[in-house]
């Protein structure tokens, strides 16, 4: 599938002076033959000179038309979207810090165990492969813009940390979208979380909205669902208060389908390792960029210096 969108959409306006331009060319032309027709031996003189005076010029025409055109494409700077195998990918992986997270049906926690095979998840990519954190709970937080760097990577790992807040799914799917708007390799999203959003209560639609708002800007996202289905006790809270966590498998089903990425089930730490590396070793098709500026100005400036040649050599007027 391919696509096409403007960075500068403004600047396609200016596609109104083709039709001003082919009106313009015929006025002239037509304005030039009256001029001609009043010389009474211009046969004659078409004949001694060998230049044809009256011509439609429909090469020149054309070629106008067409450095108009590339020129306009240009400064909107148009981008073609198209969909190619590839294995190369820039990633941000979100994962959900909400006390949901602190649950123990992974040793020791959900979190924990996330975040442990994140590591493993980073350690194994491409060194040119660049990779964004992102935590989320009741707030987003950026924890490590796009990088290479595996030794930041891990450190910001370690220091992600339980929040007693609810989760908005919402945020970290509009942040970490953001954070891949200039990549140009495949944008892909791991998105980790037991999939309770609870921010749903407060804003009707969110999710609805923030998925498509990944989807528009090509990003995938691949949700790994943490958790089981039964009710799991959360760590730092005693048992006595009697509070436990939730599993939501829908809400991870709904982005990953609308996105075009993946969903893993992980009630094991077995299936969470299967999961990254799925993911990580899968070559699967991406939505790639090719920003056609460069070569639309390429294409204008050898078609005004064909013009100029044109109207040097075969289409000269006689001084």
């Amino acid at each position: 599938m391919v696509s096409v969108t403007f960075t500068n959409p403004e600047y396609l306006w200016f596609l109104v002076m083709l039709p001003v331009l082919v009106a313009a060319h015929f006025f002239i032309l037509r304005h030039t033959k009256r001029k001609a027709l009043k010389f009474a031996n211009f046969v004659v003189l078409k004949r001694a000179t060998g230049q044809k005076y009256i011509t439609k010029n429909y090469t020149i025409l054309v070629l106008r038309l067409c450095i108009v055109l590339c020129a306009v494409l240009a400064v909107s700077q148009t981008i073609i979207w198209y969909e190619g195998e590839t294995n190369e990918n820039e990633y941000v992986i979100a994962l959900d810090t909400s006390a949901s997270m602190a649950a123990k049906d992974f040793q020791p926690t959900r979190m924990a165990a996330a975040i442990s095979y994140a590591k493993e998840f980073v350690e194994v990519l491409d060194r040119n492969t660049r990779v964004g954190l992102v935590s989320f709970s009741g707030v987003t937080f950026i924890e490590q813009p796009l990088t290479n760097d595996k030794k930041d990577l891990r450190d910001s790992l370690d220091d992600f940390e339980i929040s007693a807040a609810g989760t908005d799914i919402p945020g970290a799917t509009i942040t970490s979208t953001n954070l891949l708007i200039n990549a140009e390799k495949g944008r892909a999203v791991i998105l980790i979380t037991d999939g309770s959003n609870t921010i749903e209560t407060f804003h009707s639609k969110s999710l609805q909205r923030a998925t498509q708002y990944a989807k528009i800007n090509r990003v995938k996202i691949h949700t790994i669902g943490v958790g089981t289905d039964t009710n799991a006790p959360i760590g730092y809270l005693p048992t006595y208060y009697n509070v436990s966590a939730t599993y939501n498998d829908e809400n991870l089903q709904y982005i990953s389908n609308a996105t075009g990425g993946d969903h893993y089930r992980a009630f094991s730490e077995e299936e969470l390792a299967a999961a990254y590396k799925d993911i990580q070793s899968a070559e699967k098709t991406s939505t790639l960029k090719l920003d056609t500026t460069p070569g639309l100005m390429l294409i204008t400036l050898i078609l005004i210096l064909v013009e100029w040649i044109l109207l040097s050599t075969r289409f000269r007027m006689l001084p």
